[in-house]
């Protein structure tokens, strides 16, 4: 797994975390798996859950150990004491699993060298007002999408054909049913006893931290805005009080290290003269939140010759996106199905992970 592609996992982050859009009442539960081989300096196995996008499990093979990472999370003891050690013997079980699907997968697609990357994002929404659940489960090995579970239609999906003879098995034993099951009950009980008990966090608002970048005289001008909670909020350029399409570019809603978000999107102004910058504004929009305007004037914006002030959140807010890198890999692939696919190898099949 390249470090290419292990940074653009973590840029599209803020699009898998805001996958429930724009409705205030919907909550979800979402768990991100990584397993890997032959990666320098990171653990083999990495297990994070969130609620609303805000992390509030962690397991990694080197601590052994499922823990909190919200205080109110410690709440869910009361209802059930083994919680904890349920959750770290199912990651326990899922890290030898991912290591012998590894395996598995190397011989069956001929790849036994070099390093290999297994991501799973499994998980579940739910809007408390229709009370309609929503869920999603799939796995993609090396980058690119494996196979996939359709809530919809109740089937398992291979884009690619060394995963139909695991989509065959799975079908044949009645995994759809249980994997039905995993979303519509037991995530979702979890998750409305997760926004139970970290209500005051979860429905909370903050509001960002908005700055104006350039790198040059003759680059774009980015509006970034960091700090904010929740994730479900709109950033964009207006002109005269209008929203602008063209001449804008929007960049991916990204996690800081505090559970809070950032976002920028940058404006086209090399055919703009400078007595008309006034009239542009970047607009910050959170529900039930009024509307923060911010005015464009070159006396605001951050530029190169003075980033050791200006883009130090930048390159912060970059370093810790590396930080984050293989906790949320997979989520951010979007499976597709498969036009046509071959018949099955005879081949190993690969094993499922207890679900959370």
């Amino acid at each position: 797994m390249s470090v290419v592609n292990i940074v653009v996992f973590v840029s599209l982050l803020g699009a898998v975390l805001n996958i429930n859009g724009a409705a205030s009442m919907t909550h979800s539960l979402y768990y991100f798996t990584t397993s890997s081989n032959d990666v320098t300096n990171f653990p083999e196995f990495i297990a994070v859950g969130y609620v609303d996008g805000l992390q509030i499990t962690h397991y990694d093979s080197n601590t052994k150990r499922v823990v909190p990472k919200q205080k109110w999370m410690e709440k869910i003891t009361e209802e059930d004491p083994q919680y904890w050690d349920t959750e770290t013997q199912l990651s326990l079980n899922g890290e030898q699993v991912f290591k012998a699907n590894t395996e598995i997968l190397k011989q069956r697609l001929n790849q036994t060298q070099g390093s290999h990357m297994w991501q799973w994002m499994h998980g579940c929404e739910w809007d408390d007002e229709t009370n309609e659940i929503n869920g999603y489960w799939q796995y993609s090995f090396d980058g690119e999408d494996f196979i996939a579970f359709d809530l919809k239609t109740e089937t398992f999906v291979a884009p690619r054909s060394e995963a139909v003879p695991t989509k065959h098995k799975w079908e044949r034993i009645g995994e759809a049913a249980r994997q039905k099951d995993f979303i519509t009950h037991r995530c979702v009980e979890y998750l409305k006893k997760h926004v139970r008990n970290g209500q005051s966090d979860l429905m909370r608002k903050e509001l960002p931290l908005v700055s104006f970048l350039q790198k040059s005289p003759s680059a774009p001008v980015t509006c970034h805005a960091t700090g904010f909670y929740p994730d479900r909020a709109m950033l964009f350029w207006t002109k005269d009080g209008d929203e602008l399409q063209e001449g804008v570019d929007p960049g991916e809603l990204l996690p800081n290290h505090d559970g809070t978000f950032q976002m920028s999107v940058d404006l086209d102004v090399s055919s703009v003269p400078p007595e008309d910058w006034g009239r542009y504004e970047c607009m910050f929009q959170l529900s039930g939140v009024e509307d923060m305007p911010h005015r464009l004037h070159q006396d605001k914006i951050r530029t190169n010759a003075k980033k050791h002030t200006g883009i130090t959140v930048g390159v912060a807010v970059t370093v810790l996106g590396l930080a984050l890198l293989a906790l949320v890999a997979f989520a951010v692939y979007r499976w597709h199905k498969a036009n046509q696919l071959t018949p099955p190898p005879s081949e190993p099949d690969v094993q499922l992970p207890l679900n959370h």
